[in-house]
């Protein structure tokens, strides 16, 4: 019986991601464990003895051969074990959960600001080519597109925290806020987030929908005397969705795995900070597992962005 294109895609897409996946985790291990020192030394500090050096090194598994130690790495994350934290011994799992939920609210709060702005703007662009609306729209976002985050941040928070004062320009949140004063203290990285990520959607969606712009079933709307926009929003629009679809979900992932920088900036508390603090302290276990949990939350959202756009294509879905 043959398989179904979709069906054949989708599998083989789910199958590409394991492997990179896998891929990202032996990158990770291999880049973690050439970082120059020594870990047993960082932990036990200068004044260690050789003998104590060497129990630690010992008790840590140090001294077993890479693939053994990757083997046994791998194994306890795939149950969830991520290990403990070398400076502080807390579980890793606990204290990445609670920072990952941090980091997924701020990513999800700009998403949700971000993905129909710019798919507005979009529209509006397009409606507009040539014009200055689309050449105001896109002079703007390709020069927020073009500031460094770092710079950003500092701009806006010169301007809103310490200049206006409509925001504070440390994005702290504690379990006991309300959801309006969680929204407030997060302003100005999610303004910072929703900037570096609307100008790549915005242009994204207005060249899917220029490009859809010259079909003959958009020339059929046209001359039965539609409105444009409403050509634009609802015959051009539905047929570009799948670029559209797979920018969206790329910079979705960005504002999950790139949040490092604008974390740092605001001293927000989610796993881009915490990864920062613990790179710093040569902390392994702890940089291990946010790499391998940035790498996965960037994999699937983008092989999710693939099955979207299989099952996006008509003649994919309607095989002759």
């Amino acid at each position: 019986m043959a398989v179904h294109p979709v069906v054949k895609l989708m599998t083989q897409r789910l199958a590409l991601g394991l492997l990179l996946l896998l891929a990202a985790s032996v990158l990770i291990f291999v880049g973690t464990q050439i970082l120059p020192g020594d870990v047993a030394q960082a932990i036990l500090g200068q004044s260690a003895t050789p003998q104590a050096l060497a129990n630690m090194r010992e008790a840590m598994g140090l001294n077993d051969p890479a693939y053994v130690r990757y083997l046994h790495w791998l194994g306890a994350a795939l149950h969830g074990d991520l290990g403990q934290s070398l400076t502080n011994g807390e579980d890793v799992a606990e204290a990445i959960g609670k920072r990952f939920g941090n980091t997924l609210f701020l990513a999800v709060v700009a998403a949700v600001i971000a993905v129909p702005t710019a798919i507005i703007l979009g529209l509006i662009a397009v409606r507009y080519q040539g014009r200055w609306p689309d050449r105001l729209i896109s002079g703007v976002t390709l020069a927020t597109v073009s500031v460094p985050e770092f710079l950003l941040g500092y701009v806006v928070m010169f301007l809103l925290a310490v200049k206006y004062r409509l925001a504070p320009s440390v994005s702290t949140i504690y379990d006991t806020m309300s959801l309006g004063e969680k929204l407030h203290a997060i302003a100005l990285p999610v303004i910072v987030l929703v900037l570096v990520v609307l100008g790549h959607m915005m242009r994204m969606t207005r060249a899917a929908i220029l490009n859809v712009m010259q079909s003959a079933y958009v020339e059929t709307a046209e001359l039965k005397g539609l409105r444009p926009f409403l050509i634009i929003a609802r015959h051009a629009f539905p047929n570009a969705i799948s670029p559209v679809v797979n920018v969206v979900m790329i910079n979705l992932a960005y504002l999950v795995v790139g949040v490092v920088v604008v974390e740092v900036v605001f001293v927000y508390p989610g796993m881009g900070q915490y990864l920062v603090d613990h790179v710093a302290k040569r902390d392994v276990p702890v940089v291990q597992a946010c790499g391998l949990i940035f790498a996965a939350v960037y994999i699937i959202l983008n092989v999710a962005a693939d099955v979207i756009s299989i099952l996006a294509n008509p003649r994919l879905r309607h095989p002759k």
